[in-house]
């Protein structure tokens, strides 16, 4: 059973914010920093080695989502993912045409297509899911209300990253196939999470990281193109492509994969995660802490003022919690508050207008870190 003390964190910090940046445990860094020293005993020699120990990697990562090694390769996080997206379709998408999202996207992501749609004239639509959101099949519909005969990519998360809501992507990915319009999945949220299967779900792009839900090293994500896109779509950095040659897998992994001199431990400690993952029972770990999420929002939701993000209340999946704030909350005060003189750190900011709390649970919260939670805003709303 794994404990708090697995992972690093201070011991005087209530820690409520697993969903931004995740929590290692040492196990894997000391797995991260095995690689490191592997590195530095002979960098040429590690870097000969380097295409063979990658695919390792990839094979691993390819078999826990579903997907073929050679279609996918390792990026530092999302936002670099979706980046490689939107600019492969602001080149190829002409003047007029229409990249669909939602206005519940994460910033760096929703202004990354913004930039490259302005830049090549390419109208951004983004739908509008209101407050409390509505059940997942009028999501979808909302949604597909937007399109036109113009839009030519749908660009939306698995789970969004401000408000946590879980976003109807199967059903969008089936519409949108049927369509012929493209799909981008920014699935940040998802691995070690919720269940995830590239095989089944019709997506064209999905890119998400490993270093929240997966515990992996900070750095390590991944990008995954369909077989039918995937050499269309250029690297975002160039660099050697085919003239160092990864290892027989195609002109998608050796235009992708190789960047330079980086910092590939968080690549090669994935294999040891998912080992990790299933030694440590991993779906009884999501239990307790969905178990946990649910208290939290029951005990949120026992305060005046408060309401859930949700028009059916918390999420069985997830392990996250959203609720809306009383309109008057001061929510810079409040997160502040809530650090220095309660010690806690969770999510409170506004999104559109309305005063957000994200609270994020995992193996390393326990059920005294969410009653700490609940007191302290029972008494800064009162």
């Amino acid at each position: 059973m794994l404990l708090r003390t697995d992972f690093l964190l201070r011991d005087d910090v209530v820690f409520l914010n697993h969903g931004s940046f995740g929590a290692c445990p040492r196990v894997i860094l000391d797995e991260q920093r095995r690689w490191i020293d592997r590195l530095e005993h002979q960098p040429v020699l590690f870097f000969r080695q380097l295409t063979g120990l990658m695919r390792t990697a990839r094979e691993a990562m390819a078999d826990y989502i579903g997907a073929r090694p050679e279609d996918l390769v390792f990026v530092t996080n999302s936002t670099f993912g979706v980046n490689v997206a939107a600019h492969a379709f602001g080149e190829m998408l002409t003047t007029g045409d229409e990249v669909l999202t939602t206005d519940h996207e994460y910033g760096a992501c929703d202004r990354a297509w913004s930039q490259y749609c302005t830049a090549k004239g390419i109208r951004y639509i983004r739908a509008e899911i209101p407050f409390p959101a509505p059940h997942s099949d009028e999501i979808a519909d909302i949604i597909w209300k937007k399109v036109t005969p113009l839009t030519k990519v749908l660009f939306v998360s698995h789970i969004t990253s401000p408000t946590a809501i879980r976003l109807p992507i199967e059903e969008l990915c089936k519409r949108a196939r049927a369509g012929g319009i493209k799909t981008v999945i920014d699935g940040s949220h998802a691995p070690g999470h919720i269940p995830l299967d590239l095989s089944t779900l019709q997506a064209d792009i999905y890119t998400a990281n490993c270093h929240k839900w997966m515990c992996t090293p900070k750095g390590s994500a991944f990008l995954w193109i369909t077989p039918e896109l995937k050499n269309s779509i250029p690297p975002l950095v160039v660099s050697w492509g085919d003239v160092i040659p990864t290892h027989g897998d195609g002109a998608f992994v050796d235009e992708h994969e190789y960047l330079g001199t980086r910092d590939v431990s968080p690549f090669l400690t994935v294999p040891f995660a998912i080992s990790w993952m299933k030694d440590q029972d991993w779906p009884s770990v999501q239990q307790n802490a969905r178990y946990l999420a649910s208290e939290a929002m029951k005990g949120l939701m026992s305060i005046p003022g408060i309401q859930a993000i949700r028009v059916n209340g918390q999420d069985p999946l997830l392990q996250m919690t959203t609720v809306l704030l009383p309109e008057r909350t001061d929510t810079d005060h409040m997160k502040e508050w809530l650090y220095t003189e309660q010690a806690i750190e969770v999510v409170v900011h506004r999104w559109l207008g309305r005063p957000i709390l994200r609270c994020s649970t995992h193996a390393h919260t326990s059920a005294s870190d969410i009653e700490r939670l609940v007191q302290a805003v029972q008494t800064y709303l009162q």
